[in-house]
């Protein structure tokens, strides 16, 4: 897309800026595997350098808005209606064994609604844009949910549990249900990138519990902006809220939500 707007335009260049300094980190996770210390407090210290970065650039911009970051935690703006919703390394754990699967997801929360949202993957090169009204891209190209129409040809993203704790029976019951009803599953640990790789057309479907809103404030807007729809795995819940996702496309949206809620 060729003019963003000017809040799209401050997301791009914080994200960039966080990804510069991440870039060069990840460089140096590879020498640290070997090392007795070993790269744990190294990457907590590439997060939080990130999570400055962007806190700086962005309230440089905007410097009456709120924000909510995962490291920061709840910053109160002037402006009570807009807010910052950031997470500066979703996907620590590939990260931190060298991965190239991990981004950086900034929301811009408007009255309660996400109304712009960025997920950057700087391994990959690859930006995701999306603003209410203004579709979804990727970089410079417009993007789609996946147009498959039978949940058998379909794959779908799901995250586990960190350390198999919480909700890990719930989701071992979601794959017995999923799995035989699908062409697969893909648990690839970074739920902004799942939202924005179900946003491309890559994943046919995501979900997932137990999340937090810096992990899916940007992806629910990229999905929806791509054509998508989503909602809470909770019958009468909100995926800010509580902290959980279905998303895919509209031709199998209600068969997924039933399988996934057991309906």
């Amino acid at each position: 897309m060729s003019q963003w707007s000017a809040n799209i335009n401050v997301m791009i260049k914080a994200a960039r800026k966080a990804g510069r300094s991440l870039m060069r980190d990840f460089k140096e996770v590879e020498n640290l595997q070997v090392s007795s210390k070993g790269p744990g407090d190294f990457v907590s210290r590439a997060d939080m350098k990130a999570e400055e970065i962007l806190q700086e650039e962005l309230m440089e911009a905007r410097p009456n808005y709120g924000f909510l970051g995962e490291e920061t935690g709840e910053v109160k703006g002037e402006d009570p209606t807009r807010r910052w919703i950031v997470d500066p390394l979703d996907g620590t754990t590939n990260f931190l064994h060298g991965l190239p699967h991990w981004a950086i997801s900034i929301a811009l929360e408007h009255k309660g609604e996400i109304v712009a949202a960025v997920i950057f993957n700087p391994a990959g090169e690859e930006m995701f844009i999306a603003e209410k009204g203004g579709g979804a891209w990727l970089n410079d190209k417009r993007i789609r949910v996946s147009g498959r129409r039978h949940m058998i040809e379909m794959i779908f993203a799901t995250g586990l549990p960190f350390g198999g704790r919480g909700d890990l029976p719930d989701t071992l019951q979601d794959l017995a249900r999923i799995l035989p009803a699908s062409a697969g599953v893909r648990r690839w640990g970074a739920a902004s990138l799942d939202l924005a790789y179900t946003a491309a057309g890559r994943y046919d479907g995501f979900w997932e519990r137990r999340l937090q809103p810096w992990d899916i404030a940007a992806g629910l807007l990229m999905v929806k902006e791509s054509g998508g729809l989503t909602a809470s795995v909770y019958e009468g819940g909100d995926s800010m809220s509580d902290g959980s996702v279905i998303a895919s496309n509209e031709l199998v949206f209600n068969q997924f939500v039933k399988i996934v809620r057991n309906a």
